[in-house]
């Protein structure tokens, strides 16, 4: 590859890492499964032509006399891609460990996003624009081919692979989670997206609202939420662990006939007590199930009691937790991304 070439392929590789990474927060189908083949091919692209880099660099590096200021700025950005890159390999591996309160997928997701905006920033202040001879020659095409083939080869072999080693890596679903109390009841690990932490709900004085773009609002005791409809569904949590369970409540849609949606009802608003909320279509939220039970247990309070929303192929952050309103809304929720942040610095999410 050609200098500016290599250092491109470089950038742009970073840069889809990053954007397949972000979009794994919200592939949580077995349609989408791709985005988490690309990430992965993406990661050994980029180690690839990260040796073809230091191929061409290493003499400067290996002659201290010659070192300068960019000498430590490119090995600083050496061991950033070699730490992003390697804590996802053990986690994909199945190497459990982290450190500072984090696993390593979240290292891994730390460091990418770091990385990803150092080299994105770094490119649009100080590239070098690409020549025809860097997109044209033939050694680039092969040499860019090359890469890619034994990328996705490489992606296509890691699971064969670790069944033969009898590597952990092989247990993982297709989003990179490991299972952690499937079908256990409330035995699987409680998290909260970001740092929501209210106090419990008071069951005994527990209201679910129902209200917006219906004909007949109102609110329902707990008792009205358990009305033994049952879903089995994969609760699949960014962080890591994925819990297959037996859930049981009351489907939504349920609560939209006895409420009747007026004309005016496209979209659905789950929110919870912390201010946390997602927004769904109206035809998708009918089946989606307000949960009031786990197997045969209650909800605990860290697992979103007394009710919680049950979202099938969905991430585990979109299943809102401590839902206190249901809402008909005309339009989608454009803020509910953001309140997904902020219901932390709410005073019910504070546990005020």
């Amino acid at each position: 590859m050609t200098p500016r070439g290599t250092d491109w392929s470089l950038a742009l590789l970073v840069a889809l890492g990053l954007g397949t990474g972000l979009a794994t927060w919200f592939a949580g189908s077995r349609q989408s499964a791709w985005v988490f083949a690309a990430h992965a091919a993406l990661g050994t692209a980029l180690a690839l032509v990260l040796v073809w880099k230091l191929r061409r660099v290493w003499p400067r590096i290996a002659a201290r006399a010659r070192w300068d200021r960019r000498t430590g700025l490119g090995l600083a950005a050496l061991g950033l891609v070699v730490c992003a890159l390697g804590s996802g390999w053990l986690w994909a591996n199945g190497v459990d460990g982290g450190f500072g309160g984090m696993s390593l997928l979240g290292w891994h997701v730390l460091l990418g996003v770091f990385l990803g905006a150092l080299v994105v920033g770094h490119a649009l202040a100080r590239a070098r624009p690409l020549r025809g001879a860097d997109v044209r020659d033939r050694r680039q095409f092969l040499a860019s081919s090359f890469v890619a083939g034994v990328a996705v080869g490489a992606w296509a072999l890691q699971r064969p692979v670790q069944r033969a080693l009898g590597l952990h890596g092989a247990d993982r679903r297709f989003t990179g989670s490991y299972d952690a109390g499937s079908f256990e009841g409330n035995d699987f690990p409680v998290t909260s997206w970001v740092a929501d932490r209210p106090r419990p709900l008071d069951e005994s004085t527990y209201r679910l609202a129902v209200s917006g773009e219906v004909r007949r609002p109102g609110s329902l005791i707990l008792a009205d939420l358990d009305r033994g409809d049952e879903l089995v569904a994969t609760l699949d949590c960014t962080g890591g662990f994925a819990a297959t369970q037996r859930w049981r409540g009351v489907r939504i849609g349920r609560l939209l006939d006895d409420a009747g949606v007026a004309p005016a009802g496209a979209h659905v608003r789950v929110i919870s007590h912390t201010g946390y909320r997602w927004s769904f279509a109206l035809a998708d939220a009918r089946d989606l199930l307000l949960a009031t039970h786990v197997g045969d247990e209650p909800l605990t309070h860290g697992h979103g009691a007394p009710c919680r929303l049950v979202v099938p192929g969905h991430r585990g952050f979109q299943w809102v937790k401590w839902v206190t309103h249901v809402e008909v809304h005309a339009d989608a929720d454009l803020g509910a991304a953001a309140s997904t942040v902020w219901s932390s610095l709410t005073p019910a999410g504070r546990g005020e």
